[in-house]
């Protein structure tokens, strides 16, 4: 009787450990299983924050609006600027650029000078454009949000061309009229030029350049300012030149692009992204140089052998601001502001975006 009680007890015994043991498997099977619960979560968790942040990233990049609007300077029938910007979209180099960064349509549009063209810019029809320093520094001294990112070049040259049997010198131009396009870097050459030359008497009449050759032909006005392949034009056509500003250095026009605040809102990396592009589109001009020189003379309707004569490659700034240009912005800007034709004064640094 005892022996089976003891038996009895010893199965009871080994039963209990059983089941201690039993117990003992299953919490460690719980807390293995929380363990594995929790990493499960903390994995979801980091997937969750990378696809938010990838979510971020999307959203971020578009939020640069896909159409891109652009203004030049001079109407052509290949609706392009010159210079390295045309090249590159000539080529489609600036295209490519610019869809990295999902900007998959620019709009070209050319205005006939400079003050239409801020005009566009202010009321916000453009988001960026190349144009004459003059306007462009005019604008944003009367208050245009705009900010400089780029001096393509530093070595526009005016003309100032009279009528047949006409003025002889710039001397000659006192008591005159003579047209120019006001608010472009003409006038400004223009005027200055004429202050130099102590010739204070003068009628200046706003035209552009095509309504200003047809009245120099018909002998309304004494004088016209004109460049590029248009002034060689009429320089041929027996016009007597009187004076170019690359005689005098200091009255030298240069190309600009500028950018507005509003845009920049949008795509505060723009002028990076830009400036890249134009360099990528200027570095693959000089691989093709004879192309190149077809290719303004398509713009302009002329020859190579005028446009070489007219716009050098080496006019073209390899980077988008230069020692040299920049103290040619800051005379031109002197000049406006002590003339009265910019509203008040600045400091190019302030306007201009590195």
């Amino acid at each position: 009787m005892a022996k089976g009680y003891r038996e009895i007890q010893g199965g009871a015994a080994r039963g209990l450990r059983f089941v201690l043991i039993a117990s003992v498997v299953m919490v460690m099977l719980v807390i293995s299983a929380c363990g594995s619960s929790g990493n499960s979560g903390s994995k979801a968790a980091e997937g969750t924050d990378t696809a938010e942040a990838a979510s971020s990233g999307n959203a971020a990049k578009s939020s640069v609006p896909a159409v891109l609007n652009y203004g030049f300077i001079g109407a052509n029938k290949l609706n392009l600027p010159s210079g390295a910007e045309g090249w590159g979209f000539y080529k489609g180099i600036i295209q490519e650029e610019l869809k990295k960064h999902g900007i998959t349509e620019v709009k070209l549009t050319s205005f006939p000078n400079g003050p239409d063209q801020t005009e566009s810019l202010i009321s916000g029809r453009l988001d960026f454009g190349t144009l004459g320093d003059t306007p462009a520094i005019i604008a944003y001294a009367g208050g245009a949000k705009t900010r400089l990112i780029g001096q393509g070049s530093a070595h526009t040259v005016g003309y100032i061309i009279a009528k047949k049997d006409g003025p002889k010198t710039v001397k000659d131009l006192q008591g005159k009229t003579i047209a120019t396009q006001k608010g472009s870097f003409m006038h400004r050459y223009l005027v200055g030029l004429l202050k130099k030359e102590g010739v204070t008497d003068y009628k200046l009449v706003h035209m552009l350049i095509p309504d200003a050759t047809a009245a120099l032909a018909r002998g309304d006005i004494d004088a016209t300012t004109n460049t590029g392949v248009q002034a060689i034009k009429q320089i041929g056509a027996g016009y007597p030149l009187l004076d170019d500003s690359s005689k005098h250095p200091e009255l030298l026009g240069s190309s600009v692009t500028v950018v507005s605040e509003d845009y920049l809102a949008k795509f505060p990396d723009f002028p990076k992204v830009w400036n890249e592009a134009r360099e990528k589109a200027l570095a693959d001009l000089k691989q093709h140089e004879d192309e190149y020189y077809k290719f303004l003379a398509e713009i302009g309707e002329t020859t190579p052998d005028i446009v070489k004569q007219v716009s050098p490659l080496e006019d073209l700034k390899d980077s988008a601001f230069s020692d040299d240009g920049l103290a040619l912005l800051e005379g031109t800007k002197d000049f406006l502001v002590e003339e009265k034709l910019a509203k008040k004064d600045f400091q190019i640094s302030d306007w201009q975006l590195k």
